[in-house]
């Protein structure tokens, strides 16, 4: 019996890719169960802070392979959407954020693959500050991401056109080109003067008053998953999350490539209100 070429790759690389799967996280509570690790964790506003897990859309700015990457290497990425706190905007559309090879080695012999490990070190605000990042929300320093590269075959952290990192291993080498996106979180919060965004002091001031704790969340699903979630123009995380808002009229945008945008205004109140989007396909 004749064997396909295209079935003996899969049979190939089905071990690695099943060695690499993540132990099953323990079962949430069935009230919590709705909220993935990652991207759904809410993300409280605290006055004149940049908190922790806030998510930042990146896109590398160039091709980076496990052939001829250097350890030490830095390696810049673009921000994708603006990030703002107390409605003024702290991380620019277009900021340059950046990261470093802390491992890379090309294919060797025997069929050894390549390796190649990317930490996530910072993002450029507008004061020109620095905020440190890492690759999961709550992940606790840039340390942790060290091997997400390796990772990436199972958690698809990195995506291109929707295709996962492992269908982008050339030759046993591992290459992440130009334009492949990614979400990563703030890590840690970070107290901002407000003044050096524009803010008069006496505005920032009156914003450290408890009034700000009038808070509700949102529970946002989509068919299909994976979208990103806009409110009020700014990225907040991808479908299916939970995210903290301040009470009132506000504007959820939910998008996915080679779909139509879901646009939904909404009046919160307080509470835990459930949205889900179902997007229909692009003509």
């Amino acid at each position: 019996m004749q064997v396909s070429p295209v079935a003996v790759i899969l049979f190939a690389i089905c071990p690695v890719l099943v060695a690499q799967q993540p132990l099953p996280a323990p079962q949430a509570p069935a009230a919590k169960q709705a909220a993935p690790v990652t991207s759904s964790t809410a993300v409280p506003a605290k006055p004149n802070t940049l908190v922790d897990g806030t998510p930042i859309k990146l896109r590398i700015g160039r091709n980076i392979s496990s052939a001829d990457a250097k350890i030490g290497e830095h390696i810049d990425f673009e921000v994708l959407d603006e990030v703002q706190v107390m409605g003024v905007v702290v991380i620019a559309k277009g900021a340059n954020a950046s990261a470093t090879v802390t491992n890379a080695q090309p294919k060797r012999r025997m069929g050894r693959e390549g390796k190649l490990d990317i930490t996530l070190d910072y993002v450029r605000l507008v004061d020109n500050e620095k905020a440190a990042l890492s690759a999961t929300a709550g992940g606790g320093g840039g340390g942790h991401t060290g091997a997400m590269v390796g990772a990436m075959a199972a958690t698809a952290i990195f995506t291109l056109g929707g295709s996962a990192l492992f269908l982008l291993m050339h030759g046993k080498d591992i290459t992440i080109p130009k334009g492949t996106e990614t979400t990563a979180y703030i890590n840690g919060d970070m107290q901002l003067d407000m003044s050096k965004f524009g803010v008069a002091p006496a505005a920032a001031a009156s914003a450290q008053a408890p009034a700000a704790a009038a808070q509700a969340s949102l529970a946002v699903d989509s068919a299909p998953s994976g979208a990103d979630i806009e409110i009020d123009g700014g990225f907040v995380g991808d479908t299916p999350s939970t995210v903290s808002v301040a009470t009132g009229s506000h504007q959820i945008t939910v998008k996915k490539k080679g779909f139509v945008d879901w646009t939904k205004t909404l009046n919160v109140t307080g509470g835990t209100v459930h949205l889900n989007a179902e997007l229909e396909p692009a003509k």
